[in-house]
């Protein structure tokens, strides 16, 4: 009696070539992502309101790598490891800077303030760089619309205030002034109460390899201004900077649900989209 066999789906030679196939496309799309996310861009989600009036809790920042060239900290996992960059480029001040916090395993994002051998200072809130006070200009108060992830929070010492816009949504009311470096490049910084700590710093001198960095939201961010022991950056080696951001590609004010779909556009504040930050002065 002669018996017959079904092969199963797969298991000849034509199987075997389908599913090399597919291991070869994944490898592929994973070696594809790898190189864009180590050497292209990235993504960098903004977790706390120390960049206000630039940068909302919940906006996704498009980083560009190749602007400063790479490190370690430039790639994921900072895999392979190694010492030093390559293709260095300074930033330039006033650029937006995403970086890793040296002797922490965080990355940060702050602006350019102060380049190597420059001599920085703070008096009354306003900035010296290089014994020359930076113009800073009075400007029509910043409106933060209140959401769930940007509630209507003030430092210590300062007053919320609430007001509601056209539509009745709650707005969170911040004084803003415009700060123009030299060269041109202009913007918008908060200043919410007389902070000795942080409007008062006495000149430092920004050594080689090394930056000065602060965020927009001068009294809510502790950043170069104060040392690590207080908190702080201090100063920040470019060997550890990651990226510069360009662009916001995503932001979302905190409603949004992984296993909810439908909330992640309820949530989008979609104005937000599209806003640049590039090397440029602004208008």
């Amino acid at each position: 009696m002669a018996f017959s066999y079904a092969r199963r789906p797969g298991a000849g030679p034509e199987g075997k070539r389908r599913r090399g196939g597919l291991l070869r496309l994944m490898v592929g799309v994973l070696v594809l992502a790898w190189v864009i996310r180590s050497f292209v861009f990235a993504l960098f989600s903004i977790p706390s309101g120390s960049m206000l009036p630039t940068l909302f809790v919940g906006d996704y920042v498009l980083v560009a790598k190749w602007p400063y060239g790479y490190s370690r900290y430039s790639l994921p996992w900072s895999f392979p490891p190694f010492e030093g960059r390559i293709l260095t480029n300074l930033p330039k001040r006033g650029d937006i800077v995403v970086f890793r916090v040296p002797d922490a395993n965080e990355d940060y994002v702050k602006r350019v303030i102060g380049l190597p051998g420059d001599a920085v200072a703070v008096r009354q809130g306003m900035l010296i760089l290089n014994g020359r006070p930076i113009p800073r200009e009075d400007e029509q108060r910043f409106a933060l619309p209140v959401s769930a992830n940007s509630p209507c929070r003030v430092v210590a010492g300062a007053t919320p205030m609430i007001s509601h816009d056209e539509a009745g949504e709650p707005i969170c009311i911040f004084p803003t002034y415009r700060e123009t470096l030299p060269g041109g490049r202009s913007y918008r910084v908060i200043d919410q109460v007389e902070n000795p700590n942080a409007d008062e710093v006495s000149a430092r001198r920004v050594p080689a390899g090394h930056l000065l960095l602060m965020g927009d939201n001068r009294d809510d961010s502790l950043d170069s201004r104060f040392s690590p022991a207080e908190g702080g950056i201090g100063f920040v080696p470019v060997e550890n900077l990651v990226g510069r951001g360009t662009m916001i590609l995503w932001s979302t004010d905190g409603i949004a649900e992984y296993i909810k779909p439908w909330t992640w556009f309820s949530a989008l504040r979609g104005q937000r989209i599209g806003t640049t930050f590039g090397g440029e002065p602004e208008e």
